[in-house]
């Protein structure tokens, strides 16, 4: 996955220090750094990449962290070596990567939860309200997830069949629940 020229990768790393209690200010950060995607490098410290993409949620940290009377170094770096740059990239691509299999995992589930109540003929408008916001939240997931895979750990296509078999269930279920109720 690394080039030769990987080394040359700028990156964000958070320092974080927070006080030991409450404990939950600790948990509030940790969980912040992980839904923006960050990877841990070692105790109290993160990686996001140096990409348009990150520079306001650092900036978003930085104020959390002091809301919860921490304290943040923020310093753009890039690593020394390959092997270094190489392991650095190789988490955050992990990392990714994982995000995607829970992603794709939604997606069928999202898929299938359409299916069943096609299966059921449950066609209203509350249940159809119910499935739009399930695919609304997949979709925004989805933009999350792609913008912050700045290395495109999968497939952009890919990512993006698996965000449209659940638009494509939604599409034949809101057909079928208009039709049942008289708005087609």
């Amino acid at each position: 996955m690394s080039s030769v020229h990987d080394y040359q990768i700028g990156w964000t790393v958070l320092i974080v220090r927070l006080p030991s209690e409450p404990s939950r200010h600790r948990v509030a950060v940790w969980r912040e750094l992980r839904r923006v995607g960050a990877i841990q490098l070692g105790q109290g410290s993160w990686a996001l990449p140096a990409a348009p993409a990150f520079a306001d949620t650092v900036g978003k940290l930085v104020g959390l962290v002091a809301e919860h009377e921490g304290e943040v170094l923020a310093l753009t770096a890039s690593a020394a070596d390959q092997p270094t740059s190489a392991r650095i990239r190789e988490s955050y691509d992990k990392a990714r990567l994982a995000e995607w299999v829970e992603f794709e995992s939604e997606c069928t589930k999202c898929v299938e939860e359409i299916e069943r109540e096609i299966a059921k003929e449950k066609f209203t408008l509350a249940e159809l309200d119910e499935e739009e916001q399930n695919v609304d939240r997949v979709r925004r997931w989805h933009r999350e997830l792609s913008l912050r895979d700045v290395f495109s750990s999968v497939s952009p296509e890919k990512s993006q069949a698996h965000l449209d078999l659940c638009t494509d269930a939604l599409d034949r279920f809101t057909t079928m629940v208009y039709a049942t109720v008289g708005l087609s």
